[in-house]
């Protein structure tokens, strides 16, 4: 069980795991699957939800409590990305919404959010200020990427 409190609002989340279905489910690898609670009170309000899920670590590697710490953290990563698509890129504001046009974008964000992530930008919204001011220095970004 984890409890969070911040925002004005108290989550706790409770996982329970099995190995009971690992021999019945026709997906390859399963070791475990697990159901997440998340109950949220905010202003005297609360809601429950429920999630399943499914994971190949088995339970010598990844207990419930690991299990909690991994899809909270997966999340985490998911938020954070889309905030910076979202709110730094503009993606929600997009209008564009004929044919490829859309896919090809968003690709295009992901491109740039790797290569910054690449070389080290924290802060994607003074990356993009940087490298609009200096659009040369944006081509050698793309044309000579960092070695791994």
């Amino acid at each position: 069980m984890q409890t969070d409190k911040g925002h004005g609002r108290r989550e706790v989340r409770r996982l329970t795991s099995s190995t009971a279905l690992r021999g019945y489910l026709d997906w390859p690898g399963v070791q475990q699957v697990f159901r997440v609670e998340r109950e949220r009170t905010c202003g005297g309000r609360t809601t429950c939800e429920v999630a399943y899920g499914l994971t190949s670590l088995p339970r010598a590697r990844a207990s419930a409590a690991r299990l909690l710490d991994l899809n909270r953290g997966h999340w985490r990563i998911e938020n954070q990305l889309h905030y910076v698509r979202d709110v730094t890129f503009g993606e929600d504001g997009c209008q564009v919404r004929r044919g490829t046009a859309p896919q090809l974008l968003a690709g295009l964000r992901n491109a740039v959010i790797s290569l910054l992530n690449a070389y080290g930008y924290q802060n994607k919204a003074e990356a993009l200020r940087f490298f609009a001011a200096r659009p040369l220095q944006a081509y050698h970004l793309v044309r000579d990427p960092p070695e791994n």
